[in-house]
């Protein structure tokens, strides 16, 4: 079959999909059915080994027909269906923020993806580059990673430039904050995070979210360097930011509310040593709903984090790794994954 005509193991395969080993294996025994998701997750992972007809045997013989079917009338029913006005659109991107929050990224990747093909061919307003630019940015964070984070570097580098055609000022500040915070908040591509987040700064000086994440992200981008003071001094930053545009609204990825400020200010005061991060991490946890278990497994390994830091090498890492494995791995993450690596190298420093 195409997955091991490419020598790809089953190992590897649920690693870059997001998807468990047992489940992928029920799947290709048959005793499971494909979802349209699984199907593109393998073309998604197989693409670089085997060309397209391969993919498409892949699906022929592994996936049940439903899905393909699904494939198939998909791509036909955004050319003859009828276009989507703007607030469509725009309740579309809202549905997406608040799934990135409460999903995993690989139950996520593959309908957003699916959106924006359609999407592209309608992209006649500002308003649509708008929204295109909002979805290409969430869309880069869900990607797995398993290219060096190319993939994710490109879909925010093409969402700067659908942000700058939309002449929204908001959206271009938006779209570089959170492009810069997500790889600056994973410790990934910091010339780039400094770049776009500095392009932000630069736009605006206006009191945003999308400057709100930049300065995060200029935060976070100082501690990894190992810059203390600028560090903090971003935080502070943001912290104004925050007092006047912080979010009301608790679950999307369009909103900075308490829990998430607390959030990000938890991972680069644990990056630090800073004893402040104990604080951010109990407010975190006590501020943010019940219903995101993935971001309670965030603070978890920021505070392995802290432990391996401190000199507590074992423990630390024991730590993190055992709220990992808590999370069911549907629901694991880019983010989870670099974090866990950050504290694998904290506690192979202490040793």
């Amino acid at each position: 079959m195409a997955r091991t005509d490419a020598q790809v193991t089953l190992t590897q395969m649920a690693a870059r999909t997001n998807y468990s080993k047992s489940h992928l294996c029920n799947v290709e025994l048959g005793k499971r059915p494909a979802t349209l998701d699984l199907v593109l997750a393998y073309e998604r992972v197989l693409g670089d080994s085997v060309n397209r007809r391969g993919a498409l045997a892949l699906a022929a013989t592994v996936v049940a027909s439903s899905a393909v079917a699904e494939l198939v009338q998909h791509g036909f029913a955004a050319a003859i269906g009828p276009r989507r006005d703007v607030d469509e659109w725009v309740a579309r991107a809202e549905a997406y923020g608040q799934d990135y929050m409460s999903l995993g990224a690989a139950q996520v990747q593959a309908r957003l993806a699916a959106d924006l093909v359609v999407l592209q061919q309608e992209l006649d307003s500002p308003h649509l580059w708008g929204v295109a630019a909002r979805l290409m940015t969430v869309h880069g964070k869900t990607l797995p990673g398993n290219d060096g984070g190319r993939g994710a570097i490109r879909s925010y580098e093409m969402a700067a430039v659908a942000a700058d055609r939309s002449g929204d000022l908001a959206t271009r500040v938006w779209v570089r904050g959170r492009a810069a915070l997500a790889l600056a908040y994973e410790g990934a591509h910091l010339p780039v995070a400094a770049r776009l987040a500095e392009q932000a700064v630069a736009l605006s000086d206006r009191p945003t979210l999308g400057r709100l994440n930049a300065l995060a992200a200029q935060a976070h981008v100082a501690a990894c360097r190992g810059e203390t003071g600028t560090g903090l001094a971003r935080l502070d930053d943001a912290r104004r930011v925050f007092d006047t545009a912080g979010s009301s609204e608790q679950i999307s990825d369009f909103a900075v509310p308490q829990w998430r400020f607390h959030t990000f200010e938890s991972m680069l005061l644990s990056r630090l040593g800073h004893p402040g991060a104990v604080a951010a991490q109990d407010a975190a946890d006590r501020t943010r709903p019940d219903t995101l278990p993935r971001f309670a497994t965030h603070i978890e390994l920021h505070r392995g984090l802290m432990m391996a830091s401190a000199g507590d090498a074992a423990g630390g890492l024991g730590y993190a790794r055992r709220a990992l494995d808590r999370l069911p791995p549907e629901r694991h993450s880019l983010s989870l994954r670099l974090m866990l690596a950050e504290v694998e190298r904290a506690a192979g420093a202490v040793l």
